[in-house]
């Protein structure tokens, strides 16, 4: 009767055990599924989730760590996770690098969080547009659109020689987007090769 006991315990303990392995792996492939049925763009070795918030993709970006650095040293990482829509022209690491030395530190110093604010809303715009319609707005506008941004300032949206679109800052101060039309829950990132500065 023992022996019938433990038999049935064995028994029951075997079937729990992969009923529970079943289930995990049903689980992790639901996970998978649903990430792999999202259109991603990889940004700095990381795939971008178009149902993740541009604060919970940047910081996966392995390109973009001076940038999440500065948003949080500037108190802007609740606005960037909010609605939006917004538009991000976001620099990468090598981008910051190219700044005069010390450019970097010194903006991330408290004392200059509303400096800080200021160059990193430079770089954002109060809208939700693909490169598609961005170039539109260039050739309706003879190769030369103002871009009004969240600082307040504007920059000049126009097309190299290869068809890219660049961006101008006040300072003449010129930047190419890299990588566009990165899709986010709450509005689009365009990577860009150089800080854009504002007066």
């Amino acid at each position: 009767m023992k022996t019938l006991t433990k038999l049935i315990g064995s028994s029951f303990l075997a079937v729990s055990l992969a009923a529970c392995a079943a289930n995990a792996e049903t689980g992790m492939s639901k996970q998978q599924s649903a990430a792999a049925s999202e259109d991603t763009t990889m940004v700095g070795g990381a795939p971008m989730y178009p149902s993740k918030n541009i604060i919970e993709n940047a910081v996966n970006s392995k390109d973009h760590e001076t940038l999440v650095a500065a948003v949080k040293a500037a108190g802007l990482v609740e606005t960037l996770q909010g609605d939006g829509p917004f538009m991000v022209f976001a620099p990468t690491d090598e981008a910051f690098a190219k700044l005069p030395a010390g450019t970097v530190d010194n903006l991330l110093k408290p004392e200059n969080k509303a400096q800080l604010q200021k160059v990193l809303t430079y770089h954002v715009v109060q809208a939700n547009a693909l490169s598609d319609a961005i170039n539109k707005m260039i050739a309706d506008d003879n190769g030369a659109h103002p871009v009004p941004t969240v600082a307040g300032g504007k920059l000049l949206a126009e097309n190299d020689s290869k068809g890219n679109i660049t961006l101008t800052d006040e300072n003449g101060r010129t930047a190419t987007v890299t990588i566009a039309d990165v899709r986010q829950s709450n509005g689009v990132i365009h990577v860009i090769d150089t800080v854009l500065l504002p007066k």
